[in-house]
């Protein structure tokens, strides 16, 4: 915690979710585990936001297309039942998500999980 407040004090990039490729992560859970500890290192929320979305695209070149929400982008974003800038455990109240323009709402992304645990317990 004290290393990465430090780093980013002193202006270091720090970018959320690199470390997807860990099996004992979980995407879409860790990240919001991850979001929550960022802050509790000393990144306002919305910089910890950003570092999922507008920083992670610009670091991987394609801010043109992804990162924010702007006409001519690609419609991938989470819609959350409260502000998460002001609390960032807000990111866990999932509404829906936007997939490529495609609409998920709760109660699909909820038949994707149970489909998903049972899948896992076996």
């Amino acid at each position: 915690m004290d290393l990465v407040g430090r780093m980013h004090h002193a202006g270091v990039a720090i970018l959320a979710g690199t470390d997807a490729g860990n099996p004992y992560l979980y995407p879409g859970f860790s990240l919001h585990e991850e979001l929550e500890l960022l802050v509790q290192a000393g990144l306002p929320a919305q910089e910890a936001l950003q570092s999922a979305t507008r920083k992670a695209a610009e670091f991987m070149g394609q801010s043109d297309i992804r990162g924010t929400i702007e006409t001519g982008k690609i419609a991938d974003l989470v819609l959350v039942d409260r502000d998460p800038l002001a609390d960032i455990r807000n990111t866990r109240l999932v509404h829906a998500v936007v997939l490529n323009g495609k609409l998920l709402e709760r109660s699909m992304l909820d038949k994707m999980l149970a489909e998903v645990q049972a899948l896992a317990r076996q």
